[in-house]
């Protein structure tokens, strides 16, 4: 039998734990001989020995034997038994101490994404929590039918990978939605579906961006995308935004060379301010004589509150050089992961193969449920539905925040969003407000971090799509408690 294995039959097993007592057993076995004390060579005893010495089934030794075999610790002789593997590398008799063993070096190229996190939470239901939306009770339904109807017949293309710029059907549904609702010149084969925005973002900055590339950035400006242009080793350029939107001029005196604007047209982050059509027409002049490129994020045009909207910026592109960006995420919910991309298509082979490095293509169910969302005309009725309870929850939120806090911040009811800024009064921080309100369970966003270089001011981003009006009004008159607590701390400073 080779070396001497009785220790082996008391493999300690504690029945009251979570592990299964077949993987207690796989993982002991496992420890003993990567430590040595099952030697290379040794024969293991016979399944049914060790299954009576344990006091458990044949069946939990045999697959706990099968899985040592095919990861290479064992190996089987027919007719003798299993035997440890010799092939394993020897274990130092005395390994070092844990403590000595020095920390690898953490890579530099992991630098680029320090402080990312820093912009997508805090998470949850939380009152003033932003980007949180709504199904109503009719969407549910017709969710649920369709999900099922899909289900009950499923397409074959699942069973294996599929375009990565997303199923056809869906691809014509989204540029006959865009052409109609947002004057979007476009064609289905320059559509590609993403999972959200952000990463048709990052597609666009890998295909269009190198290592010390200039590229103009709205300031104030959405963080994430500021994140992912370091990421990108791209060299921002901070254009202010006034109450026109970006200031174009300033951005072509400050880097006439740009190789991409990011821009925010329809409802400015986190200002709310629409880009003027002087400089639409002045921002895309440019991009045609510098060959630069726009990327235009279209995040929340759904819901807007007092008249329409203007089109598109890539609708009014004559020279082809915008990229636009939109999601479904705020228009039905964040978990779905679907948003999409509109490519000239010089850039879609190489946006494309980009694509297949990350994550392939989108996920099959959701996408051709969404096609018959909107194909079946749910689309139209939905946002409908959702405009109406978005606004009758902001308007239930400054209500509240005009009978409560109107001596602490100046509140003006936003005509496009999910969102609510609020200026607060001079000697007031917003980091501070906003970690005050945490202690009482809201999350409000302070304004200040998403400055650059323009001289910020102090304000809180308050979401209302996504929270009921009872309970706005209740979190406004709690945000007035948390002011009025750091308020008195202000004035107690000696």
């Amino acid at each position: 039998m080779g070396a001497d294995l009785s220790d082996l039959m008391l493999v300690p097993l504690n029945r009251d734990s979570p592990v299964p007592v077949l993987r207690q057993l796989y993982l002991e076995l496992r420890r003993s001989i990567l430590a040595g004390a099952i030697p290379p060579g040794a024969r293991l005893p016979p399944t049914r020995t060790l299954a009576d010495r344990l006091g458990v089934a044949r069946n939990t030794v045999v697959v706990a034997y099968e899985q040592l075999l095919a990861e290479g610790f064992i190996e089987g002789r027919v007719g003798a038994g299993s035997f440890v593997s010799r092939d394993l590398p020897e274990v130092p008799a005395s390994p070092p101490a844990v403590a000595s063993a020095p920390s690898p070096p953490v890579p530099p190229a992991s630098h680029r994404f320090a402080g990312a996190q820093a912009h997508t939470g805090p998470f949850g239901p939380a009152p003033f929590n932003t980007g949180r939306c709504t199904l109503d009770e009719r969407t549910l339904k017709v969710w649920r039918s369709l999900t099922l109807r899909r289900l009950q017949r499923p397409d074959p293309a699942w069973l294996g990978y599929t375009d990565p710029a997303g199923p056809w059907a869906l691809r014509q549904a989204i540029a006959s939605y865009l052409r109609t609702s947002r004057a979007v010149r476009c064609e289905p084969e320059q559509v590609v579906v993403t999972t959200g925005a952000q990463q048709a973002i990052d597609l666009m900055l890998r295909v269009l961006i190198e290592p010390g590339d200039r590229v103009w950035l709205e300031d104030p400006c959405y963080p994430a995308v500021r994140a992912a242009l370091a990421a990108a080793h791209a060299r921002v350029v901070p254009i202010r935004v006034d109450a026109q939107g970006m200031d174009v001029a300033a951005g072509i005196a400050a880097s006439p060379q740009a190789r991409l604007a990011y821009v925010t047209p329809s409802s400015q982050y986190p200002l709310g301010v629409v880009l003027s059509m002087a400089r639409r027409l002045e921002l895309l002049a440019w991009a045609r004589r510098s060959g630069a490129w726009v990327l235009e994020d279209d995040y929340d045009s759904e819901f807007r509150y007092a008249g329409r909207p203007l089109a598109s910026l890539q609708g009014i592109d004559e020279g082809g050089r915008v990229i636009y960006i939109g999601t479904f995420n705020k228009a039905l919910f964040p978990g779905l992961r679907l948003g999409y991309a509109v490519v000239p298509r010089e850039l879609l082979e190489p946006v494309l193969a980009a694509r297949l490095l990350s994550d392939w293509h989108p996920a099959a169910l959701q996408t051709e449920v969404v096609a018959d969302f909107l194909e079946e005309g749910h689309f139209a009725p939905h946002l409908r539905r959702m405009r109406q309870r978005y606004l009758t929850a902001r308007n239930a939120l400054v209500e509240a925040l005009r009978d409560n806090l109107s001596d602490w911040m100046e509140i003006e009811a936003p005509d496009q969003g999910m969102k609510l800024l609020a200026r607060l009064r001079p000697g007031l921080s917003d980091l501070a407000v906003s970690t005050a309100a945490a202690w009482r369970g809201l999350i409000v966003r302070p304004v200040s971090p998403m400055f650059i270089e323009a001289p910020p001011f102090h304000g809180l981003m308050l979401g209302f799509s996504g929270h009921e009006p009872g309970a706005l009004r209740w979190a406004a008159r709690e945000l007035t408690a948390a002011l009025a607590e750091y308020h008195e701390r202000l004035l107690s400073r000696p």
